[in-house]
Parts: C-alpha cells; sequence; structure tokens
C-alpha cells in the first residue's frame, strides 16, 4: 500500500490501494479503528482532484455536525437509471387536434377569423376519415363535402394545427404539409386585379347617389358623405363604418385609424381594436376631406358616436348596403361588377398617379409598397398619365 498522505485530526486521507483510491476516515469518528471509503477511481491526477473534493465534503461535514455516518452521501454514484424520453401523446382524430388548436389560440384571434373558423370547422368534424394517417383520404372527402375553396382553407388550417401539435408534443408529424398548395388557387386570388373608377365614373358615382330619391321612403342619398369619404380617404369600408369622433382631431386636420366595425356570423357587427394588420395610422385630411367632416359635424356630438350612422341611428350593415344601395347605383354607371373596396383602389392609384410616393401611400392606407402595386395600383388610371 502506497499512502498518499496520512490522515491527521478531523481531516480525511486520501490512498492508493491497489491502484484504486480511497479515503481513510480520522479516527475520532471511528472508535480509534480504521475506517475508509472506496471511491472506485485509478489513481489518475483528475480522479485524485475529485477525491479531494469527496475528502473537503467530509471534513465540512464533520465541523457542522453533519456527518452522514453510514457514508452513503458520500460513495459515488456509479449506477444511474436509465430514464427513456417521454412519448409524444398521440392525437386520435383531426376533430380532437382543431379543437386543442382552436383553443390555443383563440385568445390571439379576430372576431372575423373565428367566424370562418366556425364554418371550417363544421367540415372538420363531418368529415368521414379522422385519423392522421389518412390524410390523402381526408383530402378527397372535403372536395367531395364542400368547395374546393372552403377545402383548401380547411387543409392550411390542419397545416397549420399539426405544426402547433409538434411543438407541444401531441402529434409527431404533419401529413398536411403544402397540400392545400396542391389546389388551384381561390377564386378571389386569380380575379385580384385593381378595379379603381375614372375620374369620370367617381364623379358621376357621387352625384347618383346625391340624387337618389326614391317615391317612398329615404333615398340612399343618406350615404353620400359615407362614399365622398371612401374615395378621399382610401380606408377600409369597416374602418369607415367604426368610425367614432373621439378618432377625429376637433378641427377635422387629421384621423386616427385604430378600429373596425366587423360583420360576423349572422350580420353581428363586432368592434376589432387596431387595423387588418394589427396597426394604428394617422392620415391628414386635406382642405376637401376637412370641410366634409366639418360639415357633418355638430356642436353637441359624443366622442363614442359614430360619424358615419346608419338612417336608424346604428351602425351600417356593410352586406345590406352592399347588395341593395351600391349594386343598385354603382354598377348600372360603370356596366362592371364593383364593391364600395374599388374606392379604395382608386384611391391609391389616384395617388400615386399624381406623384405620390407609394411609400407614403403605403402608410397612409396600411399596406405594404408590394401589395400596393400587386393588388390595388391600377393599370388603366397610370395609362391616362401622359410624360412631363
Amino acid at each position: 500500500m502506497n499512502t498518499v498522505h496520512k490522515a491527521v485530526k478531523g481531516s480525511v486521507g486520501i490512498e492508493t490501494f491497489q491502484e484504486r483510491l480511497r479515503l481513510r476516515l480520522p479516527r475520532q469518528i471511528c472508535g480509534n479503528n480504521n475506517r475508509y471509503i472506496t471511491l472506485g477511481l485509478a489513481d489518475t491526477p483528475e480522479n485524485r482532484k475529485l477525491a479531494e473534493q469527496k475528502a473537503r465534503q467530509i471534513e465540512l461535514d464533520i465541523l457542522a455536525g453533519d456527518f452522514d455516518e453510514i457514508l452513503s452521501k458520500y460513495k459515488s454514484q456509479r449506477h444511474l437509471s436509465i430514464v427513456n424520453p417521454k412519448e409524444p401523446q398521440k392525437v386520435l382524430s383531426i376533430s380532437e387536434l382543431w379543437d386543442r388548436y382552436i383553443d390555443y389560440k383563440r385568445q390571439s384571434l379576430k372576431p372575423r377569423t373565428i367566424d370562418k373558423l366556425a364554418v371550417l370547422e363544421k367540415h372538420i368534424k363531418r368529415c368521414r376519415y379522422q385519423s392522421l394517417d389518412e390524410a390523402a383520404k381526408i383530402r378527397i372527402a372535403l372536395l367531395q363535402q364542400t368547395t374546393n375553396s372552403q377545402a383548401k382553407d380547411v387543409l392550411m388550417y390542419l397545416s397549420a394545427a399539426c405544426k402547433w401539435g409538434i411543438k407541444h408534443g401531441l402529434v409527431t408529424s404533419n401529413p398536411f404539409d403544402g397540400m392545400y398548395n396542391e389546389l388551384p388557387k381561390h377564386k378571389w386570388q386569380e380575379d385580384s386585379q385593381p378595379n379603381a373608377f375614372s375620374e369620370v365614373e367617381k364623379q358621376k358615382i357621387i352625384q347618383a347617389f346625391r340624387n337618389h330619391k326614391p317615391s317612398k321612403g329615404m333615398g340612399y342619398s343618406y350615404y353620400v358623405t359615407f362614399i365622398e369619404f371612401l374615395f378621399l380617404t382610401g380606408c377600409r369600408p369597416s374602418e369607415a363604418i367604426g368610425l367614432q369622433w373621439k378618432h377625429i382631431m376637433p378641427n377635422c386636420s387629421r384621423i386616427t385609424f385604430e378600429s373596425a366595425l366587423v360583420q360576423v356570423g349572422n350580420g353581428e357587427r363586432v368592434r376589432v381594436n387596431s387595423s387588418k394588420n394589427n396597426k394604428k395610422r394617422v392620415f391628414p385630411c386635406n382642405q376637401q376631406l376637412q370641410q366634409l367632416l366639418l360639415t357633418i359635424k355638430s356642436e353637441n356630438l359624443e366622442p363614442e358616436s359614430l360619424v358615419f350612422p346608419s338612417p336608424e341611428e346604428l351602425s351600417i350593415h356593410y352586406r345590406n348596403f352592399s347588395r341593395r344601395a351600391w349594386d343598385k347605383i354603382v354598377d348600372p354607371i360603370v356596366e362592371r361588377k364593383t364593391t364600395p373596396y374599388s374606392c379604395r383602389d382608386t384611391f391609391i392609384s389616384e395617388q400615386i398617379a399624381k406623384g405620390v410616393p407609394t411609400v407614403v401611400v403605403a402608410k397612409w392606407c396600411d399596406n405594404s409598397v408590394e401589395i400596393i402595386e400587386q393588388k390595388y395600383l391600377d393599370s388603366n388610371v397610370l395609362e391616362q398619365l401622359k410624360p412631363l
């Protein structure tokens, strides 16, 4: 036996026995008997440092009165248990995965999105195939039970649900990944060309609303300021419908667009804070717009009151307005199918044609320059320009 160093009073000796390190405990705690702890470590410089650390721990415990007399605290823990990784919990059906995904996302969804997802959920729940292993059959079943457009949306959201499920350990794969892209484009994607009005058409539309007086009841002339506002701001119709006087400076020089009234379900109007792109923007009023707002502004108005209420002093019902007033007056004038959104196309195209930088128009209208050029800038308006 080769003694590295002997134990002194209160200290632990470190020895080599049969080429292995062991600790020799002080006699005063062993009844003057020799007592050892075998570490099971070869006598190497690295292992000797480990032995010194263990000896120091024993010495500190002796001083603190916390010495473990059965020595289990100081023995090397060589037998480790094998822990198997937790198996992902398998979701039994697409309906169950959908429910968990929507519950998780619900607080961050806008009312119109929730309304749309409720429709898609019906197609998921009635699909005769529910296992994630039957993704191809689910695709076929969806195309048989609903339109191409809705089937495409269902597959897109199922793909998103699977990605979420993988992250949270509910599923192990995403069999719907990219499947929705294999279907034909939505109709609105195929027919997404800007549909702006010419200056002549715009003036005819405004004049037609101003002069509309049917034989019975209130005519659609009531909406002329609403129409002019759409043309002068390029805002979304839902933003104009939800605009309150508190969003407009007292002198009507500036408007803050920070909310909208959107329709969900059977026509219920729900206020959504922030814009479609979750932004708040300040819009500077030109003289014509400022004068329009001052004309309709009353002296004793409430800040929370709507700028453009319906004739019944409620919010404008966009779908009814579009089907009745707009379609009846506008489409015969321009001889093509349009919507109030065409006022947005018109404003954007006009401003760029007048030389306003696209990036500025994009900020006014809450869009990116790329979207402005792709979806809103009507080349027919630009064709009317001539080189300086």
